[in-house]
């Protein structure tokens, strides 16, 4: 009997635990994690902070997903070190696991960078359940008037509009010149910086903190930060949500080979043959750059998790590969951001632009050999599967290239031969 082994419960490992069901109902399966929680949506942390969602709506399974699934669940334990020839775990509880098919989705960890306070009371990171909840927590416990949150990617918008909600000032700090700068252009990046200082948030771009300081009575708890340029802002709380690096502390001094995270190939197979990755802390296929990379997305890491479940469990399985994918609501604006949507100047590239001041509404493609590589899309999302669909299959949009931006564009404004190639319909 099979004994497959996944160290981390979240997207990835959900996933995996799911695929390896469908071949196998019988092998023995063990699962690690630090976290004590059900299983949760990571994405709706900040829905906890701002009030709008209790840990039973964010649960993404029931209580008893491991039990249906006859999975032996090791919550509340860190897998310490891996030893790929005795194919041993040990745990940070002294106990060791032993595996014939090994699943790393360990997922990422909060990049904190150097800097002088970050161990003071009142600094927080914001990636799991258990960091909103001490957030949540700690916000009741000394009634935070104000907060700095530093950076203005995902993370940080995520937070600081939860924040918002609660009728706390936030200031925004972020090292860019835009926010969101990874996702948007400048044009749709400044439309959501008008709409987040509306909502009454400092922000401060072009500057970083560079440290945090304590209140004058107590130099342990946070007070304030002092930027780059020596501006100082008090605070009661400070947030650090730069990005995630890739947890790959477990392989570290083993075989497994690693870039930026754990290299995998097709079939989300490291370099060894029975040892897998997925999730964030894996380097997996990006079909529009067509080369692997680091992809930190939830519905990504599900999909690479079921892959390395099917193969561990011997169903020959291939990942086609996914891309840079966001589709989120911010302070009241829908945004669809997929593939090369922000990319650096190229002359291989052609960009085709729309923006209505008036309504709101920014439309951006980024077309390569006239192949949609790259979209965004603000206040105007409905069409964004039509294009995505383009862009997975590669169509040439030559032929209709001027339609694909007109208010009136849509499936049938496509040719009737591309409708059926696509298996698509009204």
């Amino acid at each position: 009997m099979p004994k497959y082994v996944i160290v981390g419960a979240c997207a990835a490992g959900v996933g995996a635990v799911e695929a390896i069901r469908e071949v196998d109902p019988v092998g023995d399966i063990t699962v690690i994690s630090e976290e004590t929680c059900p299983t949760y949506s990571r994405p709706m942390i900040s829905d906890y902070v701002s009030g709008k969602a209790a840990l039973s709506k964010m649960k993404t399974r029931d209580d008893q997903f491991w039990q249906k699934n006859t999975v032996q669940a090791l919550t509340g334990k860190k897998a310490v070190r891996l030893n790929t020839s005795e194919r041993t775990i040990a745990l940070d509880t002294g106990d060791q696991v032993s595996y014939e098919k090994l699943l790393i989705a360990t997922g990422g960890k909060p990049f904190i960078p150097k800097m002088e306070g970050t161990d003071k009371d009142g600094v927080f990171t914001f990636t799991t359940y258990s960091d909103a909840e001490r957030l949540a927590a700690k916000i009741d416990a000394i009634h935070a008037q104000k907060v700095v949150v530093i950076g203005a990617g995902l993370i940080g918008i995520s937070v600081t509009e939860a924040l918002v909600k609660r009728c706390i000032a936030v200031t925004l700090v972020e090292l860019q010149e835009k926010i969101l700068s990874l996702l948007l252009d400048p044009k749709a990046s400044e439309i959501v910086e008008n709409a987040v200082r509306n909502e009454g948030v400092n922000i401060v771009t072009g500057q970083s903190v560079q440290r945090i300081v304590g209140k004058p009575a107590n130099e342990g708890v946070v007070g304030g930060v002092v930027l780059t340029k020596g501006e100082q802002i008090p605070c009661d709380l400070v947030i650090i949500a730069i990005g995630v690096v890739p947890r790959t502390d477990l392989v570290v001094g083993t075989e497994v080979k690693t870039n930026r995270g754990i290299v995998v190939d097709s079939s989300m197979r490291t370099n060894l043959p029975d040892v897998y990755a997925g999730g964030d802390v894996a380097e997996a296929y990006d079909f529009i750059l067509n080369q692997n990379r680091l992809l930190p997305l939830w519905p990504l890491a599900v999909l690479e998790g079921k892959i390395a479940g099917y193969n561990m469990a011997g169903k020959k399985t291939d990942y086609a590969g996914g891309t840079n994918m966001s589709t989120l609501k911010y302070f009241g604006i829908p945004i669809v951001s997929i593939g090369l949507a922000n990319p650096k100047e190229d002359p291989a590239l052609e960009i085709l632009v729309k923006h209505d001041a008036e309504n709101n509404v920014y439309k951006k493609l980024v077309l390569k050999d006239n192949v949609v590589v790259g979209m965004t899309f603000l206040n105007d999302i409905e069409r964004a599967g039509i294009f995505f669909h383009l862009m997975k299959n590669r169509i040439n949009v030559k032929k209709f290239k001027q339609d694909l931006l007109a208010d009136n564009f849509g499936l049938a404004s496509l040719p009737e031969s591309l409708r059926k190639k696509m298996n698509l319909s009204e």
